[in-house]
Protein backbone atom coordinates (compact mmCIF):
# COMPACT_ATOMS: atom_id res chain seq x y z
CA UNK A 1 0.00 0.00 0.00
CA UNK A 2 2.69 2.39 1.13
CA UNK A 3 4.53 1.59 -2.24
CA UNK A 4 1.47 2.54 -4.24
CA UNK A 5 1.10 5.59 -2.29
CA UNK A 6 4.32 6.55 -2.88
CA UNK A 7 4.10 5.69 -7.01
CA UNK A 8 0.65 7.75 -7.03
CA UNK A 9 2.54 10.74 -5.00
CA UNK A 10 5.48 10.82 -7.69
CA UNK A 11 2.40 11.42 -10.50
CA UNK A 12 1.23 13.80 -9.16
CA UNK A 13 4.60 15.56 -8.58
CA UNK A 14 5.27 14.98 -12.64
CA UNK A 15 1.54 16.15 -13.48
CA UNK A 16 2.27 19.21 -11.35
CA UNK A 17 5.52 19.98 -12.88
CA UNK A 18 6.99 17.91 -15.44
CA UNK A 19 9.97 18.68 -16.10
CA UNK A 20 11.28 19.13 -12.37
CA UNK A 21 9.57 15.82 -11.80
CA UNK A 22 11.78 14.05 -14.56
CA UNK A 23 14.71 15.03 -12.59
CA UNK A 24 14.09 12.28 -10.23
CA UNK A 25 12.72 10.03 -12.77
CA UNK A 26 15.78 8.07 -13.66
CA UNK A 27 18.67 6.81 -10.89
CA UNK A 28 21.15 8.94 -11.91
CA UNK A 29 19.20 11.59 -11.95
CA UNK A 30 17.87 11.04 -8.94
CA UNK A 31 21.41 10.59 -7.66
CA UNK A 32 22.31 13.64 -8.91
CA UNK A 33 19.57 15.78 -7.85
CA UNK A 34 19.47 14.64 -4.37
CA UNK A 35 23.33 15.20 -4.07
CA UNK A 36 23.18 19.01 -5.59
CA UNK A 37 20.58 19.74 -2.95
CA UNK A 38 22.19 18.25 -0.25
CA UNK A 39 25.38 20.13 -0.72
CA UNK A 40 23.59 23.30 -0.81
CA UNK A 41 22.13 22.74 2.75
CA UNK A 42 25.47 22.07 4.11
CA UNK A 43 26.87 25.14 2.81
CA UNK A 44 29.03 26.67 5.38
CA UNK A 45 29.69 30.31 5.21
CA UNK A 46 33.16 29.72 6.75
CA UNK A 47 34.01 27.57 4.10
CA UNK A 48 34.10 29.20 0.52
CA UNK A 49 34.35 24.97 -1.66
CA UNK A 50 31.56 24.06 0.74
CA UNK A 51 28.31 24.04 -1.06
CA UNK A 52 26.77 23.55 -4.27
CA UNK A 53 29.53 23.85 -6.78
CA UNK A 54 30.37 21.84 -10.27
CA UNK A 55 33.48 20.97 -8.43
CA UNK A 56 31.73 19.50 -5.42
CA UNK A 57 29.30 17.42 -6.79
CA UNK A 58 31.54 15.96 -9.64
CA UNK A 59 33.75 15.28 -7.01
CA UNK A 60 30.99 13.06 -5.00
CA UNK A 61 29.48 11.48 -7.62
CA UNK A 62 32.19 10.43 -9.97
CA UNK A 63 33.70 8.70 -6.50
CA UNK A 64 31.02 6.47 -6.95
CA UNK A 65 30.76 6.16 -10.75
CA UNK A 66 27.17 6.86 -10.89
CA UNK A 67 28.19 9.28 -13.77
CA UNK A 68 31.17 11.17 -15.72
CA UNK A 69 32.29 14.54 -14.72
CA UNK A 70 30.82 15.44 -17.92
CA UNK A 71 27.19 14.19 -17.63
CA UNK A 72 27.54 16.31 -14.27
CA UNK A 73 28.29 19.46 -15.71
CA UNK A 74 25.67 18.78 -18.47
CA UNK A 75 23.53 18.36 -15.68
CA UNK A 76 24.10 21.61 -13.78
CA UNK A 77 23.80 23.17 -16.95
CA UNK A 78 19.84 21.89 -17.77
CA UNK A 79 19.45 23.01 -14.48
CA UNK A 80 20.59 26.39 -14.59
CA UNK A 81 19.01 26.74 -18.25
CA UNK A 82 15.34 25.54 -16.54
CA UNK A 83 16.11 28.09 -13.97
CA UNK A 84 16.11 25.32 -11.04
CA UNK A 85 19.15 26.78 -10.05
CA UNK A 86 21.01 30.16 -10.15
CA UNK A 87 23.84 31.51 -9.24
CA UNK A 88 24.28 32.61 -5.21
CA UNK A 89 24.35 36.75 -5.75
CA UNK A 90 27.26 37.97 -5.65
CA UNK A 91 29.09 34.55 -7.00
CA UNK A 92 28.54 35.26 -10.98
CA UNK A 93 32.21 35.54 -11.11
CA UNK A 94 33.89 34.20 -8.44
CA UNK A 95 35.56 30.93 -8.15
CA UNK A 96 34.26 28.20 -7.10
CA UNK A 97 30.93 29.48 -8.32
CA UNK A 98 27.83 28.21 -6.34
CA UNK A 99 24.61 27.44 -7.19
CA UNK A 100 21.01 27.60 -5.23
CA UNK A 101 17.91 26.06 -5.82
CA UNK A 102 14.86 28.53 -7.04
CA UNK A 103 11.91 28.13 -4.88
CA UNK A 104 10.46 26.05 -7.70
CA UNK A 105 13.52 23.38 -6.42
CA UNK A 106 12.60 23.73 -3.01
CA UNK A 107 8.92 22.95 -3.21
CA UNK A 108 9.54 19.91 -5.42
CA UNK A 109 12.15 18.44 -2.66
CA UNK A 110 9.81 18.76 0.25
CA UNK A 111 7.06 17.57 -1.89
CA UNK A 112 9.11 14.70 -2.58
CA UNK A 113 9.97 14.10 1.23
CA UNK A 114 6.72 15.01 2.16
CA UNK A 115 5.27 11.83 -0.04
CA UNK A 116 7.70 9.63 1.30
CA UNK A 117 7.03 10.39 4.61
CA UNK A 118 3.68 9.64 4.49
CA UNK A 119 4.68 6.33 2.81
CA UNK A 120 5.87 5.63 6.19
CA UNK A 121 3.23 6.23 7.78
CA UNK A 122 1.21 4.26 6.14
CA UNK A 123 3.27 1.22 7.32
CA UNK A 124 2.93 1.77 10.91
CA UNK A 125 0.15 4.19 11.17
CA UNK A 126 3.01 7.16 12.15
CA UNK A 127 3.07 11.04 12.14
CA UNK A 128 6.10 11.63 10.23
CA UNK A 129 4.82 13.52 7.49
CA UNK A 130 2.41 15.63 9.85
CA UNK A 131 5.49 16.60 12.53
CA UNK A 132 7.54 17.27 8.87
CA UNK A 133 4.67 19.79 7.66
CA UNK A 134 4.73 21.54 11.24
CA UNK A 135 8.60 21.64 11.20
CA UNK A 136 9.88 22.50 7.50
CA UNK A 137 12.75 23.60 9.17
CA UNK A 138 13.87 19.92 9.58
CA UNK A 139 14.39 20.12 6.00
CA UNK A 140 17.90 21.08 6.50
CA UNK A 141 18.70 17.96 8.71
CA UNK A 142 17.12 15.13 6.83
CA UNK A 143 17.45 15.59 3.67
CA UNK A 144 21.24 15.74 3.02
CA UNK A 145 21.72 12.33 5.55
CA UNK A 146 19.16 10.56 3.24
CA UNK A 147 20.93 11.90 -0.23
CA UNK A 148 24.59 10.49 1.31
CA UNK A 149 23.39 7.62 2.84
CA UNK A 150 21.98 6.66 -0.11
CA UNK A 151 24.66 7.51 -2.22
CA UNK A 152 27.23 5.72 -0.01
CA UNK A 153 24.91 2.15 0.03
CA UNK A 154 25.62 0.04 -2.87
CA UNK A 155 22.31 -1.36 -2.12
CA UNK A 156 20.32 1.49 -3.05
CA UNK A 157 22.77 3.22 -5.42
CA UNK A 158 23.18 -0.04 -7.82
CA UNK A 159 19.23 -0.90 -8.57
CA UNK A 160 18.78 -5.09 -8.55
CA UNK A 161 18.68 -5.98 -12.26
CA UNK A 162 15.30 -5.99 -13.26
CA UNK A 163 14.86 -2.53 -11.38
CA UNK A 164 17.37 -1.36 -13.22
CA UNK A 165 16.02 -1.86 -16.77
CA UNK A 166 13.94 0.42 -15.99
CA UNK A 167 15.54 2.97 -13.49
CA UNK A 168 18.71 3.75 -15.57
CA UNK A 169 16.96 4.83 -18.32
CA UNK A 170 15.30 8.17 -19.46
CA UNK A 171 11.61 8.43 -17.65
CA UNK A 172 11.94 5.01 -16.30
CA UNK A 173 10.86 6.05 -13.05
CA UNK A 174 7.66 7.51 -14.52
CA UNK A 175 6.80 4.19 -16.11
CA UNK A 176 7.27 1.91 -13.19
CA UNK A 177 5.26 4.50 -11.22
CA UNK A 178 2.34 4.23 -13.48
CA UNK A 179 2.22 0.46 -13.21
CA UNK A 180 2.51 0.04 -9.64
CA UNK A 181 0.40 2.99 -8.60
CA UNK A 182 -2.34 1.05 -10.61
CA UNK A 183 -2.27 -1.85 -8.46
CA UNK A 184 -3.19 -2.54 -4.68
CA UNK A 185 0.11 -3.85 -3.21
CA UNK A 186 -0.50 -5.30 -0.15
CA UNK A 187 0.64 -8.81 0.24
CA UNK A 188 -3.02 -10.33 1.06
CA UNK A 189 -4.12 -8.93 -2.41
CA UNK A 190 -0.81 -10.07 -4.20
CA UNK A 191 -1.85 -13.52 -3.47
CA UNK A 192 -5.59 -13.09 -4.15
CA UNK A 193 -4.52 -11.72 -7.58
CA UNK A 194 -2.02 -15.24 -8.03
CA UNK A 195 -4.58 -16.84 -7.28
CA UNK A 196 -7.24 -15.46 -9.86
CA UNK A 197 -5.08 -14.98 -12.27
CA UNK A 198 -4.33 -17.81 -15.07
CA UNK A 199 -0.91 -17.15 -14.85
CA UNK A 200 0.53 -17.22 -11.45
CA UNK A 201 3.04 -14.95 -10.90
CA UNK A 202 2.01 -12.35 -13.03
CA UNK A 203 -0.04 -9.29 -11.58
CA UNK A 204 -2.48 -7.14 -14.20
CA UNK A 205 -1.72 -3.34 -14.88
CA UNK A 206 -4.69 -3.13 -16.84
CA UNK A 207 -4.88 -1.45 -20.42
CA UNK A 208 -1.79 0.69 -21.45
CA UNK A 209 -1.62 2.33 -24.40
CA UNK A 210 1.89 3.29 -25.57
CA UNK A 211 1.29 6.41 -27.41
CA UNK A 212 -0.55 7.89 -25.59
CA UNK A 213 1.98 6.87 -22.26
CA UNK A 214 5.19 7.98 -23.93
CA UNK A 215 3.30 11.25 -24.92
CA UNK A 216 2.26 11.83 -21.46
CA UNK A 217 5.62 11.15 -20.07
CA UNK A 218 7.84 12.95 -23.13
CA UNK A 219 9.52 10.06 -23.96
CA UNK A 220 9.59 8.69 -27.22
CA UNK A 221 7.17 5.87 -28.33
CA UNK A 222 10.17 4.00 -30.08
CA UNK A 223 12.12 4.14 -26.66
CA UNK A 224 8.95 3.03 -24.52
CA UNK A 225 8.15 0.43 -26.70
CA UNK A 226 12.24 -0.82 -26.73
CA UNK A 227 11.72 -0.30 -22.83
CA UNK A 228 8.63 -2.45 -22.74
CA UNK A 229 10.85 -5.24 -24.78
CA UNK A 230 13.22 -5.60 -23.26
CA UNK A 231 11.54 -6.15 -19.75
CA UNK A 232 9.42 -8.59 -21.60
CA UNK A 233 12.78 -10.47 -22.81
CA UNK A 234 13.53 -10.53 -19.03
CA UNK A 235 9.65 -11.74 -17.98
CA UNK A 236 9.52 -8.36 -15.91
CA UNK A 237 6.50 -7.44 -17.85
CA UNK A 238 4.40 -8.73 -20.54
CA UNK A 239 1.18 -8.43 -22.82
CA UNK A 240 -2.30 -10.40 -21.61
CA UNK A 241 -3.38 -9.98 -25.20
CA UNK A 242 -0.44 -10.73 -27.32
CA UNK A 243 -0.46 -9.85 -30.81
CA UNK A 244 -2.76 -6.80 -29.33
CA UNK A 245 -1.25 -5.98 -26.91
CA UNK A 246 -3.13 -3.19 -25.19
CA UNK A 247 -3.71 -5.11 -21.44
CA UNK A 248 -0.26 -5.64 -19.67
CA UNK A 249 0.78 -7.86 -16.59
CA UNK A 250 3.83 -7.34 -14.39
CA UNK A 251 5.88 -10.10 -12.61
CA UNK A 252 5.37 -10.29 -8.86
CA UNK A 253 9.24 -10.91 -8.96
CA UNK A 254 9.61 -7.39 -10.40
CA UNK A 255 7.13 -5.81 -7.81
CA UNK A 256 8.55 -7.32 -4.31
CA UNK A 257 12.68 -7.03 -5.70
CA UNK A 258 11.54 -3.75 -6.64
CA UNK A 259 9.91 -2.92 -3.18
CA UNK A 260 13.36 -4.22 -1.84
CA UNK A 261 14.89 -1.81 -3.07
CA UNK A 262 12.73 0.84 -2.53
CA UNK A 263 12.91 -0.58 1.65
CA UNK A 264 16.54 0.28 1.69
CA UNK A 265 15.83 3.97 0.65
CA UNK A 266 12.74 3.63 3.40
CA UNK A 267 15.05 2.83 5.97
CA UNK A 268 17.52 6.13 5.35
CA UNK A 269 14.09 8.23 5.14
CA UNK A 270 13.34 6.74 8.49
CA UNK A 271 16.62 7.06 9.85
CA UNK A 272 17.03 10.59 9.07
CA UNK A 273 13.85 11.51 10.20
CA UNK A 274 14.13 10.74 13.97
CA UNK A 275 17.51 11.77 13.86
CA UNK A 276 16.82 14.96 12.87
CA UNK A 277 13.44 14.88 15.40
CA UNK A 278 16.06 14.25 17.94
CA UNK A 279 18.23 17.06 17.40
CA UNK A 280 15.30 19.08 17.34
CA UNK A 281 14.23 18.11 20.60
CA UNK A 282 17.63 18.45 22.29
CA UNK A 283 17.86 22.06 21.02
CA UNK A 284 14.70 22.73 22.63
CA UNK A 285 15.59 21.24 26.23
Amino acid sequence: MSIRFLAGQMRGMFDAGPRLARLLASHQRWLLTQTAYALHLEYDPRDPTSGFTAVRLTGRITAHKVASRNTVLAFIEELYTYRFISHTPGDERRRPRHFEPADVSHQGMFAWLFSNLGALDLLDGGQRAAFFQANPSLMRLIQPRIARHCLEDAAWREPPEQVALFLWTEAGGLVVDNFIARMDMTRMDMARMDMESSEPGRLSVGRVETRALAADFMMSRTHLQRLLAKAAQRGCVGWQDEPRKTHLWISRDFVEEYCAWQAVKFAYVDEAFEWAKAQMEEMVV
